[in-house]
């Protein structure tokens, strides 16, 4: 048996090799990568996919663990590995061709998933070079550099289709007003800082939220994790009235436990802010603009863009992160293909309190954005008002490839429920 190797990802690429294989099972492999298969590999490959039915099936390599697919990885970016075997007749019986320059393989993949499992394998069944040995933290910006944004356009419109074909689409204009709300709140605006262990930055950060300047009232909320360095000290010696300095009783809180601690509490405003323990707003407008922002429309959600900066507060690579892949037609489905929406967030509190956060320390946020933008619009603020320190502290600098396929599975869980629930909608 060989491996095909593709020329590039394109729909013509995909038209060629299943036009001309005269196999059952064709092996693709991702160009320029070097496979050492095992001993049975081909074997192997081909028996589960004949045994469980599946359209497709990929596996694990030598070190190199993959995670399942499931129904909501509909993310262009699923790691499958260089090598996979694909049931020549379901792939000829769900291709429909097309002219993706890019995206052919991404849209064969969403078909055959459409109406036949797609199935890992969790065996090292080859080893091969690392294909991108750049840092999680480096990697998770590509989709909003502005040097591949004809590629993410074109990966748009295929992931639109597909929802579309399974019925999870959300048409432009069919979102909720917001409305009034008949809650009291004790000020305006609460800016939101969970924190554990940051006694480096969290000083930083609580000051740039009391400089802020407004017309109306705010505190700043820290949520002080059982911090077990010098971070609640710190705060303890902060003695502007604003601050609102609480440490949960439960000891089994993520970040987003941290946030419903706050924006269930009596001291939570009308609208809730983020701001990370490491981070900054960018000057004194920040807070002043995102309400602001809140107010104009009907919005349960604004989000602004952010530029990374070094721990010393330098610009660094890739400078500004605006998300420009949201777009008001659009957005709330692109949002199920991408791996985040933005910061800062900022919230509604009487809709926020709706839903509250899931309990965990990653993917908190992008749980309860996709929860909102089913139902509410989400403002966009473009043009940077934060600043994203990028250290050695961040939990998602440089994460060993256990944790960042336990991050990676878990959002596409989130994804796979909202998909279900739009699909109900």
């Amino acid at each position: 048996m060989d491996i095909t190797q593709l020329d590039d990802f394109s729909s013509d690429s995909i038209s060629e090799v299943l036009a001309k294989t005269k196999d059952e099972v064709l092996f693709l492999s991702q160009p320029g990568v070097d496979i050492q298969p095992s001993e049975r590999m081909f074997e192997r490959m081909r028996q589960v996919l004949i045994d469980s039915g599946a359209g497709m099936v990929y596996s694990d390599g030598a070190d190199q663990p993959r995670i399942d697919y499931q129904f909501g990885s509909i993310r262009d970016n699923f790691e499958f590995g260089p090598v996979t075997a694909v049931s020549v007749a379901i792939a000829r019986q769900v291709w429909q061709g097309g002219k993706y320059r890019w995206g052919g393989f991404y849209d064969l993949r969403l078909r055959i998933a459409e109406h036949h499992p797609i199935v890992r394998i969790p065996e090292p069944l080859y080893s091969s070079a690392i294909q991108d040995a750049r840092p999680t933290g480096v990697k998770q910006f590509d989709y909003v550099d502005p040097r591949n944004r004809d590629y993410q356009i074109e990966m748009e419109q295929i992931a639109t289709a597909y929802l579309q074909r399974i019925g999870a689409f959300i048409a432009p204009g069919s979102m909720k007003a917001r409305g009034a709300t008949p809650e009291e709140f004790p000020v305006e605006a609460s800016i939101v800082i969970p924190v554990r262990n940051r006694e480096r930055t969290i000083v930083d950060a609580v000051q740039s939220a009391f400089q802020q300047g407004s017309d109306f009232s705010f505190n700043v909320i820290v949520v002080d994790n059982h911090s077990s360095d010098g971070t609640t000290e710190l705060l303890r010696g902060i003695t502007d009235p604003r601050l609102v300095h609480l440490t949960p009783e439960r000891r089994d809180l993520g970040i987003g436990g941290c946030w419903n601690h706050a924006i269930y509490s009596k001291w939570c405003g009308r609208w809730a802010a983020q701001l990370d323990s490491d981070d900054l707003y960018q000057d004194r407008s920040t807070l002043s603009r995102i309400v602001e922002e809140l107010r104009r429309g009907s919005y349960a959600m604004v989000i602004g863009s952010y530029t990374m900066v070094s721990f010393s507060m330098e610009p660094i690579l890739p400078g500004l992160i605006d998300h420009r892949e949201w777009t008001d037609a659009n957005g709330r489905n692109n949002a199920l293909r991408i791996n985040g929406l933005g910061a800062p967030r900022a919230f509604d509190v009487s809709i926020l309190r709706q839903f509250g956060f899931p309990n965990v320390s990653y993917g908190e946020d992008y749980a309860v954005a996709l929860r909102i933008c089913r139902e509410y619009d989400i403002g966009r603020i473009y043009n940077s008002i934060y600043l994203c320190r990028r250290w050695e502290g961040n939990t998602d600098s440089a994460l060993p490839i256990e944790a960042a396929n336990r991050n990676d599975s878990y959002k596409d869980w989130i994804r796979t429920n909202e998909i279900r629930a739009r699909q109900r909608h």
